[in-house]
């Protein structure tokens, strides 16, 4: 490989990039690596090759949205990269995984045969648990492997093998050391540490665990959906670290409308002044309803609370897809954005739904010939977030009650035709 002309290797790296839209080079970046630093700086920037021997570049790693080994996620998790390797004997498993960017596999010793025949097949980078290591394909160790049973043993392991920049831990009992221990156990420290997980539930707890999460888990799976479930909870943290486009809309009408059933969106989240939920008559256009956080003359701050509106209304739910508010219901998922657009994801605790005043409020946007419109309850703590220094109670939201013609809010403009949430390409009209 070495022996050939640059233009050549140029060719077989684009080809393959063509192929391999969702993978970076690994087992030929390792080929690669020698000629690359013969030649130029300017060749591995190209082609995104790393040098695998050192442990914190196992495989080429991404902080956008392609979800590769190594994920850039939301502020949350301080803005660390966490490493997903996928250990399994299922072809399928293998090639879902490789599908969506996660080409580091973890073999036992005893299936070498394994690894290269998937190796011939697809780009991976296949690494072995021998003797207490994780090793790659040229015996380099890459990480420590300890089976942890007791917190006496998570103790000890604080305080050995400084040197080694990652650590492998598996769990023998989760009863005893929870999630939690293992993060505080190694918080502060440059190593990057993994843990066994079974099932994306288990890899979601290490990896959100005291808020930062481990560095990375390894997904010990026979079943390709939880590959898919973990790459689904990936995309959904990654999309809360983008920002939404929010467009400053005027008010065009204020009008009491009568009696309907709305619904109140408990959280388990608290929300902060600017914060709500994008909620919308039509799903082309969804107001920024904000949260009950800031005190009233008639009742006590509920920061947990949006009163977001009637029960026909479209709300944002994480995968840019919407939902009817009177689906909402313990347990699933809604999007939480603030005045600069910064969304995160919510858990809804429960949801109320009880027949109150309602009225509508219209908008439109001067570039935009379309109208905006959402039904609120009549009432001092519901609010429509405005834009930064508006008209407004601390300059963030304007209540319903002293909203007028001419005041500005804030709308997401989207596309309007849905199909069960997900939004899609097709005539429609709403009005």
């Amino acid at each position: 490989m070495q022996n050939l002309p640059i233009d050549c290797v140029n060719k077989l790296v684009k080809a393959s990039i063509l192929n391999w839209d969702c993978c970076r080079f690994v087992d030929y970046g390792l080929k690669f690596d020698a000629y690359a630093r013969s030649n130029s700086v300017k060749f591995k920037r190209a082609y995104g090759f790393r040098n695998l021997r050192s442990p914190n570049a196992m495989c080429a790693s991404s902080g956008n949205n392609s979800g590769r080994d190594a994920v850039g996620l939301d502020s949350k998790w301080g803005q660390k990269e966490k490493l997903v390797w996928i250990w399994t004997e299922n072809k399928e498993v293998m090639t879902i995984a490789v599908e969506r960017g996660w080409n580091t596999f973890v073999f036992s010793s005893n299936h070498r045969d394994l690894a290269d025949e998937w190796s011939s097949i697809a780009l991976l980078c296949p690494l072995f648990v021998e003797a207490g290591e994780v090793l790659d394909s040229e015996d380099n160790r890459i990480a420590r492997w300890y089976d942890i049973a007791s917190p006496q043993q998570l103790e000890k392991l604080q305080q050995v093998d400084h040197l080694a920049e990652n650590v492998v831990v598996n769990l023998l009992d989760w009863q005893v050391i929870p999630a939690e221990n293992i993060v505080a156990a190694f918080q502060g420290s440059e190593r990057k540490v993994l843990a066994i997980s079974k099932t994306p539930c288990e890899a979601r707890m290490f990896l959100e665990a005291l808020e930062l999460g481990l560095g990375g888990v390894i997904l010990k799976v026979e079943d390709p959906k939880a590959v898919l479930d973990l790459k689904a909870y990936f995309d959904r943290r990654t999309e809360a670290a983008n920002q939404l486009n929010l467009s400053k809309a005027t008010v065009t009408k204020v009008q009491m409308s009568g009696m309907g059933d709305r619904v109140c969106v408990d959280l388990c989240s608290l929300m902060r002044p600017g914060e709500g939920l994008l909620v919308g008559s039509f799903a082309r256009g969804l107001f920024l309803v904000h949260s009950e956080c800031q005190e009233s003359n008639y009742i006590s701050s509920r920061p947990f609370r949006v009163n977001a509106g009637p029960v026909h209304a479209y709300v944002a739910i994480p995968g840019n897809k919407t939902s009817y508010l009177s689906e909402l219901k313990a347990g699933k998922e809604v999007l939480v954005v603030d005045q600069r657009g910064m969304q995160r994801t919510a858990i809804v605790g429960r949801v109320k739904i009880e027949t109150r005043p309602l009225v509508l409020v219209e908008s439109k946007i001067d570039s935009v010939d379309q109208t905006y419109s959402i039904l609120l309850q009549n009432a001092e703590t519901v609010a429509l977030v405005s834009p930064a220094g508006g008209r407004g109670n601390l300059g963030t939201a304007i209540p319903v009650t002293s909203l007028k013609v001419g005041d500005e809010i804030l709308v997401r403009v989207q596309g309007g035709a849905r199909h069960t949430g997900i939004e899609i390409e097709e005539f429609i009209v709403e009005k």
